[in-house]
This record gives C-alpha cells, structure tokens and sequence, in this order.
C-alpha cells in the first residue's frame, strides 16, 4: 500500500478535509480546515478532488518519508519546503520518489499550513469524513512521530499553475460581522464592534479565537443575566460576562450560554484561522 512515514511533527499536526456539517443537532462540530481555500487549493494542484484528506500544520516542522512514489503540494502562509535538503518550495507540486524526506520549515506569516498527497490520505472516515475534532475527540487522533499514513488511488495527474501567491496575512484585520441574533443584550451594538480594537489571544485555537481589549458592555436590562443554551453557528461571535469577545472557529461546541453578538461571514473565516496571537483586529458590522 502506498504510504507515508512521519519522521517529526512540529506543535501540531492534524488530518483535515471539508469536515462533517449537518450532525449540530447530535452535538457534533462541523471541524474541517480551518483554511478551507488553501486546502482546496492544494489537492487541485495534487490531482485531488477538493475533498480529499490532507494535513494541516501548525507552525511548519512536520518532516514525512516517502515510501512508495508520490506528489505533495504544500499551500497556505509562504513556508520553506525541502526535499532531502534541498528547497524545493510551495504552491507547487513536487514529486516524491521512495525513500524521499520532505520538510517544512516555519511560515514567514500565518499559522497553517496545508499539505495534499496524490490520492488523499486514506485514513478511516467518522461520519463522512476524515477530520480530526479537537473538542469531540472524532476522526483520528493528532499525528505523532512514527504514524504511517495511507494513501488513497491517484486520480488525477498533479497540475501546477504559472502564478500562485502565497496566503497573505496582513499585521492588522479588519473582519466583517453581521450583528446578531442577540446584538439586542448590548448597547448600540454596532458602534461598539465599530470603534472597538483587540488583538488576538495565545490562548485561541481550533475551537475559537479570543480577543483581548475593548470589552463589549451590556444593556442595563441585560447586567447580570444569562441564557438557556442555544446553538451557535461557524463564526459566531460570542461575548462571555468579561465582555471580551470569541469568535467560534470549526470545532466549537454546537450550543451555549453567552449571548452571540453576531456572526463573521464564512468568506471571512480563512484569514481569521491563519492570524497569529498579536495581530491587531477591528470589526465592520454590515447590513
């Protein structure tokens, strides 16, 4: 069987796809890349259908053995790529004979990065997909050193492309949001994710994405009070009684008790998931 060999990982390495949506009412995340273009994107250019398995890769050091022929395309943030030492680069498929060692450095910028294999990775699916979710514990478990990831048959032969750029990840987002269902629990709601200013937290991950600096204040009817749980959508964004906002991400929990303010537009997701602790965001409530 055709098949790669996990020589390190770096911070952390994941199986993703396009996820698993339709199972909230089973208390299921949707999970799936974060990045959902650059995955597209590579299995493209690997010969892939869109939905094929790949890995997500926080922060570069993932370094793979080939051990039966193969194309790799690694794509997201511009991150050094290398073949037995020598640099080969992204955003570009680059062939793999047996025996051949492929390593990722760390992304000049952005957070993840996405590497597709000729034939997807064949590893088990759970409902309909191969993702790993951190907070259920569904899909397969994180890649660690020594795993042998199977490969699915090729399908397609890899395609490049003459221009690709790199995802660019700006020092300072301006993120789009759509006030709602519950903007009624704060004051002048949309003035208030207007004017306010935060930056990204260490403490975010997969499940979502903390802010740190204006806190949004409530109405006076509102001080104090909670809500019966109630589901919360992809880009969701949550206010805890601190006031300092998180914007849920693919694996966040299906329901919860902090009133959701509004919610960013999925077109808006990608950049959020590549953004690093520190970068400075502003929000643009739309109509």
């Amino acid at each position: 069987m055709r098949h790669l060999t996990v020589l390190h990982t770096g911070p952390q390495t994941l199986v993703q796809d396009l996820g698993r949506p339709g199972y909230a009412h089973l208390g299921v995340p949707p999970s799936g890349a974060l990045d959902t273009p650059a995955l597209r994107l590579a299995n493209r250019l690997a010969g892939n259908p869109e939905s094929a398995a790949c890995l997500e890769v926080l922060l570069g050091g993932l370094t793979l053995r080939a051990e039966s022929s193969c194309t790799v395309v690694v794509t997201g943030p511009r991150v050094p790529v290398s073949r037995n030492g020598c640099a080969v680069g992204s955003h570009t498929p680059v062939h793999l004979a047996h025996g051949d060692v492929l390593e990722l450095g760390t992304p000049d910028q952005g957070l993840r990065s996405y590497l597709a294999v000729s034939g997807g990775l064949a590893v088990p699916a759970e409902l309909g997909s191969r993702s790993t979710d951190l907070l259920s514990g569904i899909g397969p478990a994180p890649v660690r050193p020594g795993d042998t990831l199977p490969l699915g048959p090729i399908t397609a032969p890899a395609t490049g492309a003459d221009v690709l750029t790199p995802t660019h990840v700006p020092a300072e987002l301006v993120i789009p949001v759509l006030l709602g269902p519950r903007d009624d629990w704060f004051t002048t709601p949309a003035t208030q994710l207007r004017t306010g200013s935060w930056t990204v937290s260490e403490k975010s991950n997969r499940v979502g994405m903390r802010l740190q600096g204006t806190a949004l204040a409530r109405t006076e009817a509102f001080q104090g009070q909670e809500l019966p749980s109630e589901g919360i959508p992809t880009g969701g964004v949550q206010v805890p009684a601190d006031g300092q906002p998180v914007v849920f991400l693919a694996d966040h929990p299906t329901t919860g008790g902090y009133p959701v303010i509004g919610v960013v537009p999925e077109e808006a997701l990608p950049l959020l998931a590549q953004a690093r602790p520190g970068v400075r965001l502003e929000f643009r409530p739309q109509d």
